[in-house]
C-alpha cells in the first residue's frame, strides 16, 4: 500500500497539522476519561463507548460543513447573484488542499474545539474496551498461541539443525 493510500496517514496528516498544545490537551482528554471509567461500572463504560461511536471526527466535520456550504453557494448562486457560485469553488478547494495535506483553513478552528480524529476517538473507545474487559478471551487465547509459537518454534529449530 502506498503511503499516500494508507489510511493512518490521513488521520496522521491532521494530527501533523495540529499544534503541540492542541495535542496535549487532546492526549490529556483522552487520558482523564479513560482514568475516570476505569472507576465506572461496565454499563456506565458502555454508555461511554456508544457516545463514543456516535462522536463525530474531523472529517465528518469537515464533510458535512463544505457540503453545506457549497449547496448553500449554489442555491444563493442561482437564485440572488452568481457571485455565490464562488463560495463552492473555495470550499472544493479546501477540501482538495484537506485531501492532499491534511490541512485546509477550518481545521486548525476544529481542533481548537476539541474535533478529533476517528483514531484519537477510537483509542478512547478501545481503551474503554478493555477495561470493560472485551478482549480477556482474546488474550488468553493469545497466549495460548504464543505458547504453541513456542514448541512450533522449537521443533522448526530442531528440523534445521
Amino acid at each position: 500500500m502506498t503511503e499516500q493510500m494508507n489510511p493512518a496517514n490521513e488521520i496522521d496528516r491532521v494530527r501533523k497539522n495540529t499544534t503541540t498544545e492542541q495535542l496535549r490537551k487532546i492526549e490529556e482528554q483522552i487520558e482523564r476519561s479513560v482514568r475516570f471509567y476505569a472507576t465506572q461500572s461496565p454499563e456506565t463504560i458502555s454508555e461511554r463507548i456508544r457516545g463514543l461511536e456516535e462522536e463525530w471526527s474531523m472529517e465528518r466535520w469537515l464533510e458535512t460543513n463544505a457540503s453545506a456550504l457549497a449547496f448553500t453557494g449554489v442555491a444563493l448562486g442561482l437564485t440572488v447573484n452568481r457571485k455565490w457560485f464562488a463560495l463552492p469553488l473555495i470550499v472544493s478547494g479546501f477540501l482538495f488542499q484537506h485531501a492532499i495535506q491534511g490541512w485546509c483553513p477550518p481545521v486548525p478552528l476544529l481542533r481548537r474545539l476539541g474535533i478529533r480524529t476517528r483514531s484519537e476517538i477510537d483509542r478512547e473507545k478501545f481503551a474503554l474496551k478493555i477495561l470493560r474487559g472485551d478482549f480477556e478471551e482474546a488474550a488468553d487465547a493469545a497466549m495460548r498461541r504464543d505458547q504453541q509459537d513456542g514448541e512450533t518454534d522449537k521443533v522448526l529449530a530442531a528440523v534445521s539443525a
